[in-house]
C-alpha cells in the first residue's frame, strides 16, 4: 500500500483527495502548510507527495517546500497541483523536480492516472538504482588457494571483454559472485546487473518476466530491458524452459525481442553470464536444453571449485562472513578459536561455500555474545555427515610437521618408559632402538626416567 502525503491549505480539498486515495486501495496522510508537511515527510518518507503552490499562513509555499523535498527527500515524486496555475508556474515547478503539474478544478481520473504513473517510475528508479549500486562486497572474492587465484585470474581476463561466460561448479561455489565480480570490473560496471533464477519462474511466467508484456497500451517492462547496457546472469540456466530458449536464442543473435502481446520491436545491448550445477551436454542428449543455446552461451568456460578444493581459504572465508554478518545483521564478532578454525577445515562441506556462511551465521545467532567460537559449537553431527576420518587430536592439527614430529615422539616414549616402568633395556627391546641410541633421544628430548633396574 503506496503511502501519499497531501500538503493544501483548503480542508475540503485535502479531504476529498484523501477519500479518493482511500478508495483507491493507498494510504493518506494531510498537512495544511510547511510545517506540518515538514513533521509528516520527517516522521516517515511518503512514496509521493501530491502539493499546492499556494498555501495560506504558512512560512513556505509549495515551491520552497518542493526545492527542499528534493533536496533532502530526492526520490520522492512530487505533484504539483494549483487553482492559480499558469505556464511560468508549471515550466518552474518542472524545472525544480516535480513529477507533473495539475490545475484545479482537476478531473479525478486524470489525478489517478497521474499518482499511478508517477509511482511506478518511482519504483522503477529505485530499483535501477539498487541495479546499478548494488553492494560493494556482494563481488568481493575471498582467497589465496592455487585453485582461487586460478580462477581469479581467468575472471580478471575475461571481464576486459564482451564475451559470453559459463560458469559451472556443485551449488554453492559462488558462481554469482563470481558473475558480479566479472560486471563490477567490465566496462559496464555502471549498467545494471540482473540475476535470473529459472528454476524460481514457473514456465508460463517466464517469457513475461523476461520480456515484459503489453495490456491496454500498458507496458510492463521485463528483466530483459532492465539489463540494457549491462549484464544479464542466467543462474541454473538449465533450467529454462525449452520455449523460452528459443526465444533467448533469437534475443543472442538479434539483440531485439517483442514484449508479450506487443508489436513493436525492443532493442537492447546486454552482456550475458550463465551458471549451471548440471552437465548440460547430458542435458542436450536428453533434449532438455537447446546445443545451439548452449554453444551461444559457453563461449567462455569456467569452473568455479568447490571449497575441497580450496581448503586453505577456509580460514579467510570464515573470517569474511562473520565480518559481513557483524555489518549486514548486527551480529556479534567473535573469533574462532584455533581448535574450531582446525575442525572446519577438516570437514568436507557438501554445500560449499553456503553452507559455511549458514553454519556459521547460525552459531553466531545461536551462541554466546562474547569468546571466540569453539568445536562443541559446530554441529555435533557434522563430522559423520562430512566423512570425517582424521582421530588425531585438534592441537596436532595446529603444529608444522617438525613440530608434530617432535611432540609426537616426546609422548610416545614417555607413555612406553611408564609402561615398562623405566626399565631401558625393555623399552629400547620394544621401541626397535639401541639401548644407547635410546639413552641419548631420551636426553635430547628432556625425559627422566626411572634408574635402570639393570
Amino acid at each position: 500500500m503506496s503511502d501519499i502525503l497531501v500538503i493544501d491549505d483548503e480542508q475540503d480539498i485535502r479531504e476529498l483527495v484523501a477519500d479518493i486515495l482511500k478508495d483507491e486501495g493507498y494510504s493518506a496522510r494531510l498537512a495544511r502548510n510547511s510545517q506540518t508537511a515538514f513533521e509528516e515527510i520527517n516522521r516517515a518518507e511518503p512514496d509521493l507527495i501530491i502539493l499546492d503552490i499556494w498555501l495560506k499562513d504558512s512560512e513556505f509555499d509549495g515551491i520552497d517546500i518542493l526545492k527542499r523535498t528534493k533536496r533532502d527527500n530526492p526520490n520522492v515524486p512530487v505533484v504539483i497541483i494549483s487553482g492559480h496555475g499558469n505556464v511560468e508556474i508549471a515550466v518552474a515547478a518542472v524545472k525544480q523536480g516535480a513529477y507533473d503539474f495539475i490545475e484545479k478544478p482537476f478531473n479525478i481520473d486524470q489525478l489517478l492516472v497521474v499518482i499511478e504513473r508517477a509511482l511506478e517510475a518511482s519504483r522503477l528508479r529505485r530499483e535501477n538504482l539498487s541495479l546499478k549500486n548494488p553492494d560493494p562486497q556482494s563481488c568481493e572474492m575471498v582467497g589465496h588457494s592455487p585453485s582461487f587465484k586460478a580462477l581469479k585470474a581467468q575472471l580478471d581476463k575475461v571481464a576486459k571483454t564482451n564475451g559470453r561466460v559459463m560458469l559451472t561448479g556443485p551449488a554453492g561455489t559462488g558462481k554469482e559472485i563470481a558473475a558480479r565480480y566479472i560486471h563490477a570490473r567490465s566496462p559496464r560496471a555502471e549498467g545494471p546487473f540482473v540475476s535470473v533464477v529459472s528454476a524460481s519462474i514457473g514456465p508460463e511466467q517466464m517469457e513475461a518476466v523476461l520480456f515484459g508484456r503489453e495490456v491496454d497500451g500498458r507496458i510492463q517492462p521485463g528483466l530483459l530491458e532492465k539489463a540494457h547496457e549491462g549484464v544479464l546472469f542466467f543462474d541454473e540456466v538449465a533450467d529454462m524452459p525449452l520455449e523460452t530458449q528459443s526465444r533467448i536464442l533469437r534475443v543472442l543473435v538479434d539483440q531485439s525481442f517483442t514484449r508479450v502481446g506487443g508489436q513493436n520491436t525492443v532493442r537492447v545491448d546486454i552482456r550475458f553470464i550463465s551458471a549451471t550445477t548440471k552437465d548440460l551436454q547430458a542435458e542436450i542428449a536428453a533434449r532438455r536444453f537447446r546445443i545451439e543455446l548452449f554453444h551461444r552461451l559457453n563461449v567462455v568456460p569456467l569452473a568455479v571449485p568447490p571449497l575441497a578444493d580450496r581448503r586453505e581459504d577456509i580460514p579467510a572465508l570464515a573470517r569474511h562472513f562473520i565480518e559481513r554478518l557483524n555489518h549486514s545483521q548486527g551480529l556479534t564478532k567473535r573469533d574462532l578459536s584455533p581448535q574450531a578454525l582446525n575442525q572446519i577445515q577438516l570437514m568436507s562441506w557438501p554445500g560449499n561455500i553456503r553452507q559455511l556462511r549458514n553454519t556459521l551465521e547460525r552459531i553466531l545467532i545461536m551462541g554466546p555474545d562474547r569468546g571466540p567460537i569453539t568445536p562443541e559449537e559446530l554441529p555435533k553431527d557434522h563430522a559423520a555427515e562430512t566423512g570425517v576420518t582424521s582421530e588425531l587430536p585438534s592441537s596436532m592439527m595446529l603444529l608444522t610437521l617438525r613440530e608434530a614430529r617432535l611432540a609426537f615422539e616426546i609422548d610416545y616414549l614417555q607413555a612406553q618408559i611408564t609402561r615398562f616402568k623405566g626399565n631401558i633395556s625393555q623399552t629400547a627391546k620394544f621401541v626397535g632402538m639401541e639401548r644407547s641410541a635410546l639413552h641419548r633421544k631420551l636426553k635430547t628430548l628432556g625425559i627422566t626416567s626411572q634408574p635402570d633396574p639393570e
